[in-house]
């Protein structure tokens, strides 16, 4: 089959998290014997951004990176009609212009042949609810949330024909562990700032418990204003900046253990959904402890599969724990990798979209809907 993807962008992922769950999505198809294309807005922020750090071309970097996916960027005069009638999947992702979602509905109702699916792998039905609201989905077959509450979000609007609960999942062809690489420093964390959604859970899950164990910690990311990196400095933490998401499981391996902080968004209005990054970190086998968020709809296994802690004296003892004790880190790494392989990778998730193209079959999206 041929799967359309319309994404923010395949070539970037500056401050988009989506990427790295689609680049893997698309390889895991193409494995299974399908074609995958991505398309992307040419004036996409994202890409953008990623230009202005400098150094080699976006294109050109993600084609050294990843060369057997497909992309392609489109403007004002692209032919959307002709791209989905070449296509058997379309999915649309919510970062695309609304007027655009609304066309290639259309399009399904007009008697196009492609299966039409809606995807949203953000915090925006909440955040922004009316911008989501907004979103004209009658032509599609269907909605891909990535976590029970999101859909649960869409049932009761009465967005979308059908909901199906779509996890993000780890790129397992690039997130692994790396046994080759000594670890040289303690704690790595990898995230951007962002609007203020976590900057105080960042001061008291990660700044304070590694400046009061004087740890030997670096940072990644995006999007630090000036008070940010002036708390890293005095934490005597390391800020590297950006960093590309292909190169994060070495990051990992050359650290002893990272953590995970949650935006408030999910924590609050979407609770049992985890970023990308807990798929991610678990499958590189680095030890993880995570501040507060409900896993509720038993993803992994809280106590085994990662640590958690509830405040920050909690999270600084777990963060001393694993400092000095060798086989807890060996045991949550094995634990927190059983869990990813057993149900969590790109490889799952494929199958489970083909599943679900299968259910609908190539049927009138009126049909799709009974």
């Amino acid at each position: 089959m041929r799967f359309l993807f319309y994404t923010h962008s395949l070539v970037s992922d500056w401050n988009h998290g989506n990427a790295h769950f689609l680049r893997g999505l698309m390889r895991a198809l193409q494995a299974k014997g399908h074609d995958a294309l991505a398309l992307e807005p040419a004036d996409g922020w994202s890409r953008a951004n990623l230009a202005a750090e400098g150094g080699m071309p976006p294109s050109e970097r993600f084609a050294q990176a990843f060369p057997g996916l497909r992309w392609q960027d489109y403007g004002p005069e692209f032919d959307h009609e002709a791209a989905c009638a070449d296509a058997d999947v379309v999915v649309v992702h919510e970062w695309t212009d609304p007027a655009l979602v609304a066309r290639i509905g259309r399009l399904r109702r007009a008697g196009g042949r492609f299966l039409l699916y809606f995807h949203d792998t953000h915090h925006r039905a909440v955040s922004r609810e009316p911008e989501i609201a907004g979103l004209h989905l009658d032509g599609y077959d269907g909605v891909l949330a990535f976590g029970d509450t999101l859909k649960e979000r869409y049932l009761a609007a009465g967005w979308g024909r059908q909901v199906e609960t779509f996890h993000e999942a780890a790129d397992v062809a690039l997130f692994r562990p790396m046994p080759d690489v000594e670890p040289e420093h303690e704690l790595v964390w990898i995230g951007n700032w962002g609007d203020g959604e976590r900057s105080a859970e960042l001061r008291s899950f990660l700044i304070q418990p590694a400046r009061r164990l004087g740890l030997d910690a670096t940072v990644r990311g995006v999007r630090y204003p000036d008070e940010a990196l002036a708390s890293l400095r005095e934490a005597g933490i390391r800020y590297g900046g950006w960093i590309a998401n292909h190169e994060v499981p070495r990051a990992f391996a050359r650290h002893r253990f990272t953590v995970h902080v949650p935006r408030r968004p999910y924590v609050e209005a979407l609770p049992g959904i985890p970023t990308i990054r807990v798929f991610e970190a678990l499958a590189c086998g680095i030890p993880l402890i995570c501040a507060p968020w409900e896993d509720r709809e038993g993803l992994f296994r809280p106590g085994r599969d990662y640590l958690v802690a509830r405040g920050e004296d909690e999270m600084t003892g777990h963060m001393r724990a694993l400092r000095h004790d060798p086989d807890l880190r060996r045991v949550l790494a094995a634990s927190g990798l059983e869990t990813i392989l057993a149900r969590h990778t790109c490889d799952h998730r494929a199958d489970q979209l083909l599943g679900l193209v299968a259910r609908h079959g190539n049927q009138p999206v009126a049909e799709a809907a009974e």
